[in-house]
């Protein structure tokens, strides 16, 4: 699985119109928080047990074959390598994991949005 910036991301997607960007984060984070303009909700987990969704392959199949590019989304880069694992081993060739996710890492006073991220770097996002 390879990994692109959040700028690489987006870059990649305006270049590949074919490309799909999945969110992975739990609903709460995707309608509240924000997320990227044009991406598609699939939750790897989600409240209220946060286990792992055993639905999420499927789901992602339903909207992106295994030779579609998928780009995969969530807080800080975490989850989102998780799932991509999982495509991979679903037979998906093209995964890609965004570095530092929506909100980025966190800075020395433990908050996000401030050092990277989608969102700190100034790319399109929503929120519901």
């Amino acid at each position: 699985m390879k990994s692109l910036t959040p700028k690489e991301a987006f870059q990649f997607l305006k270049n590949n119109p074919n490309a799909v960007l999945v969110d992975v984060r739990s609903e709460i984070e995707f309608l509240f928080v924000g997320h990227p303009v044009g991406s598609i909700h699939v939750p790897w987990n989600d409240g209220p047990d946060w286990e792992i969704n055993p639905d999420f392959v499927a789901h992602v199949k339903k909207i992106a074959n295994e030779a579609r590019p998928v780009l995969l989304i969530c807080r800080s880069g975490v989850r989102s390598l998780e799932a991509g694992k999982s495509l991979k081993e679903a037979g998906f060739k093209e995964v890609y994991n965004v570095l530092h996710g929506f909100e980025g890492d966190l800075d020395e006073s433990h908050r996000r949005s401030s050092l990277n991220g989608w969102r700190h770097d100034g790319l399109p996002w929503e929120q519901c």
